[in-house]
């Protein structure tokens, strides 16, 4: 491409001349609002290991919020859609290996290495519950209506809490040959998904058995499931592949250049976005498949990337610590992102630019930033 672009502007600026394009000046004015529109992510800090799991609650009348895991074992509350910090969840002895928000966000749950999931009070921050495992504990999710919360972990073991009764047994679910790395409620929690290693089982809550399951040549890095239309994101080394959460049939797949370790599809099913090894976020156009962006903003492999609930946004978690909210669509005003368009003057063209305020654009930093099709040369970036 660079080659092609390289020849292109020797024809025009040497001795061959070019015949007048009419298409030439909006090709130059798109260019150019693409070069102002930059993506300018949000950067959260306050972890001080790798980020490895978060989750958006459901829209609420106090907007939506999100939760993260780290493995410094202090999962971190946080207002959806600006980023700012509400609380940190004390209490874990070990790394957090998962962590969710019912729909409300009143409750959260989170699943860590120190052989216990706990259910928490997201308002106040007290912990209601410990729930004490055999071993590894890496995924939590809470039923519809927030009574149950099924886990999973390296015991290969599923288990179904009644958190009206904590005191009671949990239900066992066995079939897992290796540990379990996510665990989800499907089918307005009258299945189960689950995912080890190298299978994805579809499982029946009422009977506690095995409906199907999927097997992949290699490890799943990680599952999302979308209740509206009954899909799952399954993503394995270079693959992320869409599957029927009803019947696990397949629907389509596609292959990143990098092994991606997360993906998430936009609620209105317009885009997925995916991350990975190589730091960098993947955005793909879901009909056709077609790559729309790429952004290298982290500085180290992302560990999982969620939509918003209302689309707006996606975050990211990374090694290196951070959690970051990207725009879905670049130049919308939108949380702390604010898009100005000036009035043309002079005849130049109006530039949009992005604007934010005055206690964030101080700390503006330039970062390095690599995208697709190398029209920008540096990502501005806003710490929440």
């Amino acid at each position: 491409v660079r080659a092609g672009a390289l020849r292109r502007r020797r024809r025009c600026h040497g001795g061959e001349k070019r015949p007048d394009d009419p298409r030439l000046p909006r090709r130059i004015a798109r260019l150019a609002a693409a070069m102002a529109m930059r993506q300018t992510p949000l950067t959260c800090s306050g972890h001080t290991r790798p980020v490895v799991d978060l989750a958006f609650s459901g829209i609420t009348p106090y907007g939506y919020f999100l939760i993260s895991a780290c493995k410094d074992g202090k999962p971190m509350l946080r207002q959806g859609d600006t980023g700012d910090w509400i609380g940190t969840f004390l209490g874990h002895k070990g790394a957090v290996w998962g962590a969710t928000l019912n729909k409300d966000a009143t409750k959260a749950a989170t699943a860590a290495a120190d052989f216990t999931a706990k259910v928490w009070d997201a308002v106040s921050g007290d912990e209601l519950m410990t729930l004490a495992h055999k071993h590894i504990v890496k995924s939590v999710d809470f039923t519809q209506d927030s009574n149950y919360l099924l886990t999973g972990g390296q015991d290969k073991l599923l288990r179904i809490y009644d958190l009206n009764k904590p005191e009671a047994e949990p239900k066992e679910i066995s079939g897992h040959t290796s540990g379990i790395k996510k665990a989800l409620w499907c089918s307005e929690d009258q299945q189960i998904l689950s995912a080890d290693d190298k299978t994805v089982r579809l499982w029946d809550h009422a009977t506690m058995t095995e409906v199907k399951s999927l097997n992949f040549n290699m490890s799943v890095s990680s599952m999302e499931y979308i209740p509206e239309g009954e899909m799952l994101v399954i993503t394995y080394g270079r693959s992320i592949a869409f599957h029927s959460a009803v019947s696990l049939d397949p629907i389509k797949s596609f292959e990143a250049p990098a092994t991606i370790n997360s993906a998430s599809l936009h609620p209105e099913k317009e885009f997925l976005v995916a991350g990975g090894e190589d730091f960098k976020l993947y955005k793909y156009d879901y009909n056709s498949g077609e790559e729309l962006e790429s952004y290298k903003g982290h500085f180290g492999p992302i560990h999982c990337v969620r939509f918003s609930p209302d689309g707006e946004l996606y975050a990211s978690g990374s090694e290196d610590g951070t959690l970051r909210l990207w725009q879905t669509v670049v130049g919308k005003t939108y949380g702390l992102w604010k898009c100005v368009l000036p009035e043309e003057d002079s005849g130049e063209l109006a530039k949009p630019k992005i604007s934010f305020p005055e206690t964030a654009e101080e700390e503006l930093e330039e970062i390095a930033s690599e995208n697709s099709d190398s029209i920008y040369s540096s990502t501005p970036e806003v710490k929440a």
